[in-house]
């Protein structure tokens, strides 16, 4: 459990606040690009580590990120017009570009030089992967912007997405790398015996375990053991299963400071494709990102492990993800118990929620906005949790102190992290699966290079 102190310090973002210091140090997702699909398009609103902000991309196709209010009297810049290079208040009529900078004054003598004087907040931006990121730290600390992958995606293949979640982004993120819930929260039905495929043949042996081997194996260990490794990004941690045969199925997952994860795909041996971060809106509402970092890592995995994605489902080796990128509508919330269906609960699914997503935010916003963890009792299973808490809090406070926060150099080798599983022998070490020593990453490496 935490202390009322440290659970402030961890779960509050707002300006000011230590947590909110150490995030804004980062760059930070802050909208699609398809949300500002095209030059001089509509003005959207933008709630952001509790701040109110108007975004829009401009006649050149930049794109701009302010506070809302017009420093004029205050009117919300949402409703300007956005024309000609720049943004302006349908107030008055003073125009800012995306730096900021007030460009034009109409409402003052021609011949004033006030508007040099005038400028609204703005806040770097840079467009990569489909996501419009920004740095709301002091611009004298502004860092580079760090590369995981993103900048080499060609426009066409962006793939992000956002869904809001209704409590704190700590709770979010608690579940995205917990490993052991995986056993129950999102497990169906349990065969009595290991499954058997392709039909005829044992599936378990070392390497990548079949989609039904794997699920066996997850859904009839529910107390992994955990190993948790600091790294100079963060820590990667892995969930250590038993197989039927003895061997060691490892789920090697990744937290990179302050609030970006790779999980696990469960139809590939190497991750690190698909990201996961969870945004704060606010202390009580975040945006849960995916964005496809390394997709060239996923294409060079499928011709050899593709034939596993139809057990998963209305997947196909060449569509491996089922919904379109964008902003992801919800229909199950609080108000309608998340639409769980307590016959479904009890034929074949753990929960009766359907949706993996859906099944982590049930969970997640029902502890309540902004959980308080003075009342928990934490088990063996929580090493990564507790690890992830006090490298957050050591780090908001060490910066209150001005101990500069890890990963902010743009020059270290952040498109090299990746999660991974796969099935070992038990005098393996699963600290290289995933990493450039790792004989599946080695194979694949000049697959990948080829493609660029």
């Amino acid at each position: 459990m935490l202390t009322k102190e440290d659970n402030e310090i961890l779960t509050r973002v707002g300006p000011g606040t230590p947590m909110g210091n150490l995030l804004r140090r980062y760059w930070t997702p802050a909208l699609l690009s398809s949300e500002v699909p095209a030059p001089d398009s509509p003005p959207i609103r933008v709630r952001l580590l509790g701040e109110d902000l108007v975004a829009f991309r401009d006649t050149d196709g930049n794109v701009g990120l302010f506070v809302q209010s017009c420093p004029h009297r205050g009117a919300s810049l949402f409703f300007g017009r956005n024309e000609e290079c720049g943004l302006r208040c349908v107030y008055h009529g003073w125009k800012y570009d995306v730096d900021g900078n007030c460009v034009d004054m109409p409402s003052e003598p021609a011949e004033s030089n006030f508007k040099s004087k005038v400028r609204v907040t703005a806040y770097p931006t840079h467009e990569s992967g489909g996501i419009v990121w920004t740095y709301m730290g002091p611009q004298e600390k502004m860092p580079g912007f760090r590369d995981f992958g993103s900048e080499s995606v060609p426009r066409d293949q962006w793939r992000a997405s956002k869904v809001i979640s209704y409590c704190n982004w700590i709770q979010g993120l608690e579940g995205n790398i917990d490993t052991s819930h995986i056993s129950f929260l999102h497990s169906g039905y349990v065969p009595s015996r290991p499954p058997r495929y392709p039909e005829g043949d044992e599936t378990d042996r070392p390497g990548y375990p079949s989609m039904a081997m794997r699920g066996f194996i997850h859904r009839t260990v529910g107390a992994p053991d955990l190993e948790v490794f600091d790294t100079w990004y963060g820590f990667r941690y892995a969930g250590i299963r038993k197989s039927p045969a003895g061997l060691l199925n490892v789920r090697v997952s990744d937290f990179i400071m302050p609030l970006f994860t790779y999980v696990p795909q469960p139809y590939l041996p190497i991750g690190g494709d698909s990201c996961i971060m969870m945004v704060p809106i606010d202390d009580e509402a975040y945006w849960r990102w995916s964005i496809d970092m390394k997709p060239a890592m996923r294409q060079a995995q499928l011709p050899r492990w593709g034939h596993e994605v139809p057990a998963m489902g209305p997947r196909t080796a060449a569509t491996p993800t089922s919904t379109p990128p964008g902003l992801q509508q919800r229909t199950q919330f609080a108000e309608n118990d998340y639409l769980i269906d307590r016959e479904l609960q009890r034929a074949r699914s753990y929960t009766g929620i359907e949706g993996i997503p859906q099944q982590d935010m049930a969970v997640t916003e029902s502890m309540g906005h902004i959980y308080d963890r003075t009342k928990e009792h934490l088990g063996t299973t929580d090493k990564a949790i507790i690890r992830m808490r006090r490298m957050l809090i050591e780090a908001a406070k060490d910066l209150a102190r001005g101990v500069e926060p890890a990963a902010l150099d743009p020059n270290l080798p952040y498109e090299k992290i990746r999660s991974a599983e796969r099935n070992i022998l038990p005098a393996d070490d699963w600290r290289i699966l995933g990493t450039d020593e790792d004989p599946i990453v080695k194979e694949l490496l000049p697959a990948i290079a080829a493609t660029r």
